[in-house]
């Protein structure tokens, strides 16, 4: 059978796109930009199709010749016009999937009863009606909170219960939900596929455990080994005031904690368990919670996390390409250039290049670091706390800290594309090369500025340079001659580095 994958650069997708090929499935993953994928382990087995779902005519020509369309795509934060760019977005991909001779679509929307729903999951529950009531057959499985490595839920719960023994807590805490294992939630999905005749229809799918959010705090600890954790509401706590709480304690943005806050206003258990009549529960049943937890903590201690919350790209970050010199003469792009002599093999000043970020650091002053940081989530961006998914190997489209890679040459170069909040488009490039058998460091800080403020902008934060930028090529090269790229940055106090917790 020949599926394709729409939002295959995220959490979900990532993830689901090896599943359908070990079950036997021809796979086309839908995108928008196809580098995002070069670096997947599988990428050499799937078919690409470069489209915005928003584009009648790209998304026609990626669903050619497929059997059952998998539509992964939900904006989580943005502005006030997501729920319409939602909607858009579904009702090109229904008639796309109609005129191409789709047999099935298959969408992941969210568990929630039809009452005082929150907008974004107000704008699930509009797509999957768009999708009901369109001519292709939908299967629809709606998850609440979905455990997994790597999930924005499970780093949301993780981090709360990690960082605070003792809580002062919204209502929303004590609300009953029934989460659901990332394991199954793919088993699911997979299952999607094969699901016979003109079933049209939403499924509620959930694990066997009812709780509420204090319930699934206290388990979490119990599991981690944590001691147990004083949990005390407090009934004024907004939804936006939540929000911005979620973002000071975890590595989870303001702007993609608040829909999670406010899906977690209302009751989100399962109605019915249909599902089981088309795909029947495993002999050993559903995972529970606590076994859900023990499975994405040792995925993370074994440094396994396949994909991560911050895999897709973060709403309203850059997604420009660097721009060539030539195409940017005469322009405004403003360079901060620096090249060092390494007495080490090029390999090992690689090694420490592609470690950077995360718990690693950012060889330089620490405090300057995690002020940008700070300063960054205060406007709502994504901070300094996302760190990184593997601790030593990177890919195109990881998160870093507030940086994403845009690109990977191994052994000799790496780009990093900024996705703090910007009055311009930034890029931190890293090098290492071999010159006539000496081994160079090259560290490049380039910034294009968007009007006045952009300007303003680079030559406010020039005099700190020498403090953010000046010493990374120093402490990069201490680092590679001393041949410990993954030491956490309180090992190596000849060269101090900022630490980004998750």
């Amino acid at each position: 059978m020949r599926c394709l994958v729409t939002g295959a650069t995220g959490y979900i997708g990532g993830r689901l796109v090896p599943e359908l090929l070990a079950a036997g499935h021809e796979v086309r993953c839908m995108v928008r930009s196809v580098s995002r994928l070069r670096d997947q382990p599988w990428a050499s087995r799937v078919e690409t199709a470069e489209a915005d779902a928003t584009d009648p005519g790209r998304t026609r020509k990626a669903l050619d010749g497929v059997d059952v369309a998998y539509y992964l795509i939900h904006t989580m934060g943005g502005g006030a016009d997501f729920a319409a760019a939602d909607r858009r977005a579904a009702m090109t991909f229904a008639a796309a999937a109609r005129d191409a001779g789709v047999r099935r679509i298959v969408y992941l929307g969210g568990l929630a009863p039809h009452r005082e729903l929150s907008p974004h999951m107000r704008s699930r529950a509009e797509v999957e009606e768009i999708f009901l009531r369109g001519e292709v057959p939908a299967v629809v499985l709606r998850a609440a909170v979905i455990i997994g490595s790597g999930s924005v839920s499970f780093e949301m719960l993780r981090y709360l219960t990690e960082r605070l023994p003792v809580m002062t807590t919204p209502r929303w805490v004590r609300t009953r939900t029934q989460p659901i294992a990332i394991r199954d939630v793919l088993r699911y999905l997979v299952g999607g596929a094969a699901i016979e005749g003109e079933v049209n229809r939403s499924f509620d799918i959930g694990g066997p455990d009812v709780l509420t959010y204090a319930d699934m705090m206290r388990g979490y600890a119990e599991v981690a080994g944590l001691p147990r954790r004083v949990i005390i509401p407090v009934p004024m706590l907004s939804p936006g005031l939540s929000s911005h709480w979620v973002g000071l304690v975890t590595p989870v943005p303001a702007g993609i904690a608040r829909p999670l806050v406010e899906s977690l206003r209302s009751e989100t258990v399962c109605g019915e368990h249909d599902v089981a009549g088309h795909l029947p529960d495993p002999p050993e049943g559903l995972i529970g919670f606590r076994e859900a937890v023990a499975l994405a903590l040792q995925q993370i201690k074994e440094a396994k996390v396949v994909t991560r919350w911050s895999s897709a790209s973060t709403p309203g970050a850059p997604s420009d390409p660097l721009p060539t010199d030539p195409d940017w003469a005469g322009g405004s792009l403003y360079v901060d250039s620096r090249t060092r002599r390494v007495e080490a093999p090029p390999q090992a000043v690689w090694a420490v290049i592609e470690s950077i970020g995360g718990e690693n650091g950012w060889y330089s002053l620490p405090v300057a670091w995690h002020a940008r940081g700070f300063l960054d989530r205060l406007v709502g961006g994504v901070g300094l706390r996302r760190g990184r998914r593997d601790p030593r190997r990177l890919r195109v489209g990881d998160s870093v800290d507030f940086w994403r890679v845009e690109e990977v040459e191994p052994g000799r170069l790496l780009r990093l594309r900024a996705e703090m909040r910007l009055p311009g488009l930034a890029w931190l490039e890293l090098s290492v090369c071999r010159d006539r058998d000496r081994t160079v460091y090259h560290q490049r800080a380039i910034f294009h500025p968007r009007g006045l403020a952009g300007h303003l902008y680079w030559w406010s934060i020039s005099p700190f340079h020498s403090l953010i930028f000046g010493r990374m090529p120093h402490n990069v090269a201490a680092a590679a001659e001393r041949g410990e790229p993954s030491s956490p940055a309180a090992k190596a106090p000849t060269a101090p580095r900022a630490s980004a917790p998750g």
